[in-house]
């Protein structure tokens, strides 16, 4: 059985904002050996669009910048799922939208052969979270404190105790942060 991985970049004071990370060349590199290791990213339409209005645009006009470039290419070739209720079609390569509901499409992914997927868009972390559908969380906090901004955890009421199971440095001060939920998890 595949595991659903929670992977997500966030300030030190719990915001997702993709303009406050530091994207260097080290992060580049773990997001791009993530991807390779993984066998889907799957995406809310709001990350989905982000990330189309981007990457794409650096696949077929490399920065220069290797990691980056390599990110870009590793992004581009991973199979895409995309939840919304808005879209109609998705122009990305290797994209197709959801036909089932959240917790039906990522249990029948998780029951399918092949290597773990991400999920990356704070609106389904939140609710795959809600449906006892993530498997590890692995979160990038970034030495940066921005104020104000979309909290990864928004909405959740009920108490979640997660259990750390490594970490890892990169030279930016930046910390990934893997957890996995614990046996009976929900408490009060």
């Amino acid at each position: 059985m595949r595991k659903l991985i929670a992977a997500i970049n966030m300030t030190i004071d719990g915001f997702c904002d993709h303009t406050a990370g530091i994207p260097d060349e080290e992060l580049h590199q773990h997001y791009s050996e993530l991807i390779r290791n993984s066998g889907a990213l799957v995406y809310g339409r709001i990350t989905y669009q982000l990330m189309e209005s981007h990457w794409p645009t650096v696949v077929k006009n490399p920065t220069g910048n290797k990691p980056m470039d390599d990110f870009a290419m590793t992004i581009e070739d991973i199979p895409k799922i995309v939840f919304s209720r808005t879209l109609n079609q998705v122009g990305w390569k290797n994209v197709r939208l959801a036909k089932r509901e959240v917790k039906e499409e990522i249990s029948v992914l998780k029951q399918q052969p092949g290597k773990d997927i991400l999920v990356g868009s704070p609106s389904l972390i939140v609710q795959c979270m809600k449906l006892n559908l993530i498997d590890e969380y692995q979160l990038c906090v970034h030495p940066v404190v921005i104020g104000s901004g979309l909290p990864l955890f928004k909405n959740i009421n009920e108490r979640t105790v997660l259990r750390l199971s490594k970490t890892k440095t990169f030279r930016s001060g930046s910390i990934t942060l893997y957890y996995e939920p614990t046996k009976g998890d929900k408490s009060s």
